[in-house]
């Protein structure tokens, strides 16, 4: 394990695997290493391609909170974990971390060569208002520090029933899950952010561009991630078959090697 320390001072926690071109992996709500064995076997899977970095976004995990929250400090994460480890990366973003991946692309482009987003969980359907809505109720469970309230609440936004949320809390990792909630307005912010002026605010990002999702998952995604494609100048599309949501190491490494080694050509 290493840290760095951001342009805020804030320390981000993170981990390297195998060795080649920088390749990190930017990740989803509540996604942290306590809680999350993929990470470590899909970068297993690249490590005789790539430099992986599995990182703990702020205020989860060993990162620390830091200040008061903007998505230009978690793009000053990412930056500082580039600089730490090589002068250029390639970023793998996972449903929110797609969006913020995307964010970093065009935030610091002489820095990101490529980027490859599974689900960014852009929903075309939802109004201004609703997500305005959602976000504003996350910040509040950030206030009053009820990561526990958060997570079950954004669980029942996304379908989840009684059984879903009960096993989650009776799963080795629902206490850690439930310690990252509050962490929950911070993808709400980016998401509610991006999906109002995407297609502005991605005309910046010239770099190559994969967006894929999987089969089996939820319609709004399928949506979500042509709407994201759309919006970005050098973007393709992939659907990988029998793929939901949580897509498995097995499926995404094949793609993240085609991409990145091909240097982002079809």
């Amino acid at each position: 394990m290493a840290s760095v320390t951001s342009a805020d001072g804030t320390v981000i926690s993170y981990e390297t695997h195998g060795s080649g071109p920088l390749l990190i992996f930017v990740p989803g709500a509540l996604q942290h290493r306590a809680v999350d064995p993929e990470s470590p076997r899909l970068a297993a899977m690249l490590a005789d391609g790539f430099k992986s970095i599995i990182y703990d976004r702020r205020g989860r995990g060993e990162s620390a909170k830091g200040g008061p929250y903007a998505v230009i400090r978690e793009i000053e994460d990412i930056e500082a974990l580039i600089d730490a480890e090589g002068g250029s990366a390639m970023l793998f973003g996972l449903s929110s971390g797609a969006i913020l991946a995307l964010e970093a692309a065009a935030g610091i482009p002489t820095k990101i060569s490529m980027v490859l987003g599974y689900e960014p969980p852009i929903d075309t359907a939802q109004s201004t208002a609703k997500g305005l809505a959602e976000l504003e109720a996350m910040e509040s469970y950030k206030s009053a520090q009820d990561g526990a309230g958060a997570l079950e609440t954004f669980m029942r936004s996304v379908g989840a029933s009684d059984d879903d949320v009960a096993g989650l809390r009776a799963s080795p990792f629902g206490d850690g899950f439930a310690a990252a909630g509050t962490t929950l307005a911070h993808d709400y912010r980016i998401m509610f952010e991006a999906t109002e002026d995407m297609t502005t605010r991605w005309q910046a990002v010239h770099q190559p561009v994969l967006i894929v999702d999987g089969a089996q998952s939820w319609d709004f995604m399928h949506a979500g991630a042509d709407a994201t494609a759309s919006a970005l100048p050098n973007a393709r599309r992939e659907t990988l078959d029998g793929q939901t949501h949580e897509v498995a190491p097995e499926a995404i490494a094949p793609v993240i090697e085609r991409f990145f080694l091909k240097g982002g050509a079809a």
